[in-house]
């Protein structure tokens, strides 16, 4: 069992929740229960995976729950690049939000290997 709040992977995506639902205030109206509901949707869904897959028993099922976790940022990522191209939101404020989303997606998907191996 981890500690899932001193994790450095579920701080970061805590962060980014954050940060999500801020842009999600700056989405119009008409897409509050479409896309708005989606990305918060999303973003909340990346940290609480890590921390429920921090609570199990083995590090299987933490490592089956940082590849939920994981399907989370890849469709978080896509509904952010959607919003762009719908120009609903500028480059510059979703840019910085996609590559915090990367790099979250790097150390979870490093700290999957560490958890096999262990």
């Amino acid at each position: 069992m981890h500690n899932f709040e001193k994790l450095k992977i579920w701080q970061k995506a805590m962060d980014i929740a954050i940060s999500v639902y801020e842009v999600s205030l700056l989405l119009p109206n008409d897409e509050k229960f479409n896309l708005v509901h989606q990305i918060k949707k999303c973003a909340v869904s990346i940290p609480s995976n890590i921390a429920e897959g921090s609570g199990r028993n083995h590090n299987k099922e933490f490592v089956q729950f940082l590849g939920i976790a994981n399907g989370s940022t890849f469709e978080l990522i896509t509904q952010l690049i959607l919003a762009k191209r719908l120009n609903l939101v500028k480059e510059e404020i979703i840019q910085p939000i996609i590559s915090q989303l990367v790099e979250v997606l790097n150390m979870k998907f490093s700290f999957q290997k560490t958890l096999k191996t262990t």
